[in-house]
């Protein structure tokens, strides 16, 4: 299966408002195994950056005022994620985004769902560990992923990010209900523990084998169930 783990960042919250895509970050995954293909555009959305977006991102007017239109790569970007199974943390916020910026072309795209299959990692995450906080620095925290360069949102390294997380929450159990956890968003107590997960490198258990005499004592114990019993099955099998 290919899949595209994306993410956005946007002037604003609501594209009904007017808010544009100002970046774009995909990275592609084939069999679970990342591949070194990724998309990442800068776009320049004709419009201001609302500071409340500027503070979470970073992204500025002047930085966007020679990034291409997202016309100028909307066929590139449609052909990179056609087919694929789209992996997003929070997916409506940015398909809704996404679906807006092709409707504006009106040159006859269809709505992503259509051409993609749409993988909500918010929504897995909060089945999974319902009651705590799921967004993707928590989840960076509960899994074990070094997120300490991520001082900004981007879209590129977001989607990276999520990589990792998605991966590892899809790749078995973590942990166990049985430890006060930190993070939660709800006043009840939502106990979970790390499960150390033991290294592929660790050494080889040692194997003790039964000795000659152990093994004929172990016989003639059987000799003996078997002649009060009449039978011993695991000696038959």
């Amino acid at each position: 299966m290919r899949q595209v783990i994306l993410d956005t960042e946007t002037t604003g919250i609501d594209p009904k408002q007017g808010h544009r895509i100002i970046e774009i970050g995909c990275v592609e995954m084939v069999g679970r195994k990342l591949t070194k293909n990724h998309f990442h555009v800068y776009i320049n959305p004709d419009r201001e950056v609302e500071e409340e977006a500027f503070r979470v991102h970073g992204i500025s007017d002047e930085f966007l005022a020679d990034k291409p239109r997202f016309h100028q790569v909307a066929q590139e970007f449609f052909e990179f994620i056609k087919g694929a199974e789209l992996i997003i943390h929070n997916a409506p916020f940015d398909i809704g985004f996404i679906d807006h910026e092709f409707a504006l072309l009106g040159a006859g795209y269809p709505k992503v769902a259509e051409v993609c299959g749409v993988f909500d990692s918010l929504v897995y995450a909060r089945k999974k560990h319902p009651g705590q906080k799921n967004n993707l620095d928590a989840l960076c925290k509960r899994y074990g992923i070094d997120n300490s360069h991520r001082d900004l949102h981007g879209a590129l390294l977001d989607s990276e990010i999520l990589a990792d997380v998605y991966l590892l929450m899809t790749g078995g159990q973590t942990s166990l209900g049985l430890a006060n956890n930190s993070d939660s968003d709800s006043s009840e107590e939502g106990d979970v523990g790390e499960i150390r997960r033991l290294s592929p490198e660790r050494p080889a258990l040692k194997v003790i084998r039964a000795s000659d005499d152990e093994l004929q004592a172990h016989e003639e114990r059987l000799d003996l169930i078997e002649k009060k019993a009449g039978q011993v099955l695991w000696r038959n099998q």
